[in-house]
């Protein structure tokens, strides 16, 4: 009888987002703990420029560097693929000498991808016409909470309060400027600018003055260097707090991490992307908050997970005021995993080691049909 193959794993990483070297990290981060006895990992990284290839599944060459603070990028060099439509979950190299042949039956998809064409829906479309099982949330899921303005409405519409904001679009920013200049100064003195799309803290702004009309627009600008849509939310004087999520294994309630406080270095305003990727920002875990606070924060943490219609795993970041109130502040559907990242942290502190997250990545996504959600 011949032997049993092992489960193969497509760990799809990069991107053409901006977050494309942070995703190249966090595969090294999960390549690096995946049991290699179990499953056959099969490395596939998206360059800068949306090429598909198969590359180095090494961790080592998948990390910050420590002394230049250097980023690791997905290389042109790769042997390319292409994904075809044919409902085989196959994937195939091209080999000009050759012609296209099939390299691997693919068992489940990790698509390690931040930001938009990775954690947006779109390549959860690509896998579910492809039959393809994949890990986290499904297409809508990951649509909505990748878009914070849709994100807040949701929430809203299931009582879970968030913070006040103005949505900017490509139209109203052309049409309807001044309108969207006087609401945002109705949202407070400070307010902080980022686009609506886009994770790992990237282009966001602080605004100390609201009705300076020229910081504003200039804050506008920038975020719209990375999104067309802008969110602008009012500033919430509170401490920021995280939670993790999983997908039960029995099916049941969502389990939910212990939190941590995030406390950005001395120096940033707020925890932008070098402040959480560069410097020496750190997490108090468990957070140092009153036990029933906890408890509510862990509580609204599965019902965010739920309302979203999540699957897989989810961090959801709150704001929890001198007062006692709890805002939530975002949903990641496909949280870092980094070494610096908080929701293999706070799974750690709450007795699920890392290797283990991996593992139940890979085993809810196989328990799920392929095809639509």
């Amino acid at each position: 009888m011949s032997e049993q193959r092992k489960i193969r794993v497509a760990v799809v990483f990069g991107g053409r987002s901006s977050e494309h070297e942070i995703s190249c990290v966090t595969a090294g981060s999960v390549l690096s703990v995946i049991d290699q006895d179990r499953y056959e990992v099969v490395p596939v990284g998206i360059t800068p420029t949306g090429n598909w290839v198969l590359t180095s599944g090494d961790p080592e060459s998948l990390r910050i560097d420590a002394a230049t603070k250097a980023l690791p990028t997905v290389s042109e060099d790769g042997t390319d693929l292409v994904l075809p439509f044919d409902s085989a979950g196959q994937l195939m190299t091209v080999a000009p000498e050759q012609g296209p042949r099939r390299l691997a039956e693919v068992d489940v998809v990790l698509p390690l991808l931040h930001g938009p064409f990775g954690e947006d829906g779109t390549i959860q479309g690509l896998f579910e016409m492809m039959g393809v099982r994949y890990a986290g949330a499904g297409v809508f899921s990951s649509a909505a909470a990748m878009d914070k303005i849709f994100m807040k409405a949701l929430l809203v519409g299931n009582g879970i309060p968030t913070s006040d904001f103005v949505a900017i679009t490509e139209r109203t920013w052309r049409n309807e400027r001044k309108r969207l200049l006087d609401d945002v100064a109705e949202l407070g003195a400070t307010v902080f600018v980022k686009p609506a799309r886009a994770g790992s803290s990237v282009g966001i702004s602080r605004v100390k003055d609201s009705s300076d009309t020229d910081a504003v627009i200039a804050a506008v600008e920038a975020a719209r260097e990375h999104d067309p849509k802008v969110l602008v939310e009012a500033q919430v004087v509170g401490r920021e707090i995280e939670c993790g999520v999983l997908e039960a294994e029995d099916g049941g309630t969502p389990d939910v991490s212990l939190p941590a406080e995030v406390h950005v270095a001395e120096g940033f305003d707020f925890y932008d992307f070098e402040a959480k990727y560069l410097s020496t920002s750190s997490l108090t875990i468990p957070a140092e908050i009153p036990e029933e606070a906890t408890g509510r924060l862990r509580r609204m943490a599965a019902d965010v997970f739920e309302a979203m219609g999540c699957e897989g795993l989810a961090r959801v970041d709150f704001f929890y005021t001198e007062d006692g109130r709890i805002l939530v502040n975002e949903l990641n559907t496909m949280p870092g995993f980094t070494p610096a990242s908080a929701f293999p942290q706070m799974w750690g502190a709450t007795g699920v080691d890392y290797a283990t997250l991996v593992e139940r990545m890979i085993t809810t996504a196989l328990r799920r049909d392929p095809g639509l959600r």
